[in-house]
C-alpha cells in the first residue's frame, strides 16, 4: 500500500509481463476494459459471490483493480498512458490529493442504510480517527467536495483519494448484516483508506522485490488489474513492503483457472488478501501519508510491529498484541521452487 501522489497506472512492461508494444487493436481492449468497470450492469455483488466464491467481496466488486471507482480524467488519464508508454506524461502531481485538514466529509445517501448499518460505518471511521490524525466530520450545506455512502447491491468500491473538481466522491458499500460482505469492518477501512488516498500494495513499484505476478493465470481482458506504478509517481512513504496489509490482493485474485496469480518470493506463512485485521504498519502508512504528529520518528515502529486491530465475532475491531513481520526479513525462495 502506498501513498497516493497523482493518478496514474502502467509503466513499461517488465519480464513475464505483458508486451511493450501496443497495437490499436490492444488499446481498444484495454479502453474497453476499463469502460467496462464503469457500467452499472445486472450483477449484483451477490450473483458474482456466486459463480466465484472463493473471492473476497472487494476483489468481487466489478470495478477497476476489483474496487476502485474510475472518473472521467482517470479514465482518459489510463489509455492515454497504456497507448504512449510515457509514465512520465501522466505525472501531473496534485499537492491536494489529500483530504483538506486531513478531514474527510461524508453523507449517507437517503435512506441508503439503516441505522445498524450507519453506526457499523461509524464504527470504522472511529478506529481510524483513534488511532491516526485523520478526522471525518458530516457533510454540511456549504461542502461541495464530500464522500456519499451508497448501499447498491454492486459492490464494495471507492474512489481514489481527494480531488477539489470532483464534488461527490465515492463510497458504495453493499447492503448487508454488520460483519458480512461489504460489512466487513476490515473491508469497510480498505474502502476508506481508497478515500484516504491509497491504491493496492502489490500495485507500488518495487513489487518485483516481493512478489511474482503469473499473467498466464489472469483471466482474459484483466491483466490491467496487475499493472504497477513508477517511482516517479508513488512513495512507499520510507516504510516496508508488507503482504499482511489489508490493502493487498489475494493469491488468486482474477484467476481463470484455479492457479495462482500472485506468489511470493519469499517464504511467508501467512494470507495474502486478508479480511480479519489492519495491521500496526497499515495504520503508520496512513499516519505518515497524512503527516500525523509522531508519523515520522523512530518510536513509531514498535506499535507497527507489535499491534493490529483485529475483528472479531460481533464485527468490532479490538486493539491487540500482535507481530508483523517485514517482507525483507523474510528468507527469499529459490528460483527453482517458486515454479
Amino acid at each position: 500500500m502506498f501513498r497516493l501522489v497523482l493518478l496514474s497506472l502502467l509503466v513499461a512492461a517488465v519480464a513475464a509481463g505483458p508486451p511493450v508494444a501496443k497495437s490499436r487493436a490492444d488499446i481498444e481492449e484495454y479502453k474497453q476494459a476499463l469502460e467496462k468497470t464503469r457500467e452499472e450492469d445486472e450483477l449484483t455483488l451477490e450473483d458474482r459471490m456466486e459463480t466465484n466464491p472463493q473471492a473476497n467481496a472487494w476483489e468481487n466488486s466489478g470495478k477497476f483493480e476489483g474496487d476502485i471507482y474510475l472518473d472521467d480524467d482517470i479514465m482518459e488519464a489510463l489509455v492515454d498512458s497504456y497507448s504512449t508508454g510515457d509514465d512520465s506524461r501522466m505525472a501531473y502531481i496534485r499537492a491536494n490529493s489529500r483530504w483538506p485538514g486531513n478531514t474527510v466529509v461524508y453523507e449517507f445517501g437517503h435512506n441508503e442504510f439503516t441505522l445498524e448499518q450507519q453506526r457499523h460505518i461509524i464504527q470504522s471511521i472511529n478506529m481510524l480517527q483513534q488511532a491516526t490524525c485523520v478526522r471525518f466530520r458530516m457533510r454540511n450545506n456549504n461542502d461541495r467536495n464530500f464522500v456519499r455512502l451508497t448501499g447498491r447491491p454492486t459492490g464494495c468500491y471507492a474512489s481514489v483519494g481527494f480531488y477539489q473538481n470532483r464534488g461527490v466522491h465515492t463510497m458504495n458499500l453493499a447492503r448487508n448484516r454488520p460483519g458480512q460482505g461489504c460489512f466487513n469492518t476490515i473491508i469497510i477501512i480498505h474502502e476508506w483508506y481508497h478515500v484516504l488516498g491509497f491504491f493496492h500494495m502489490q500495485s507500488t513499484y518495487n513489487r518485483y522485490n516481493y512478489v511474482r505476478i503469473h499473467w498466464e493465470n489472469i483471466q482474459r481482458g484483466m491483466a490491467h488489474n496487475f499493472y504497477h506504478y513508477n517511482q516517479n509517481i508513488v512513495s512507499n512513504l520510507r516504510l516496508p513492503y508488507e503482504y499482511g496489509s489489508c490493502m493487498h490482493y489475494g493469491t488468486h485474485f482474477f484467476s481463470h483457472n484455479g492457479r495462482p496469480t500472485i506468489s511470493t518470493t519469499r517464504h511467508y506463512g501467512g494470507v495474502l488478501g486478508q479480511t480479519v485485521r489492519v495491521t500496526g504498519w497499515d495504520v503508520w502508512r496512513l499516519a505518515r501519508h497524512y503527516n500525523c504528529p509522531g508519523a515520522w520518528s523512530a518510536e513509531a515502529v514498535h506499535k507497527a510491529r507489535t499491534t493490529n486491530y483485529e475483528m472479531i465475532e460481533d464485527g468490532t475491531l479490538v486493539e491487540k498484541e500482535g507481530f508483523n513481520p517485514l517482507a525483507d526479513e523474510l528468507d527469499l525462495i529459490e528460483e527453482e521452487d517458486q515454479e
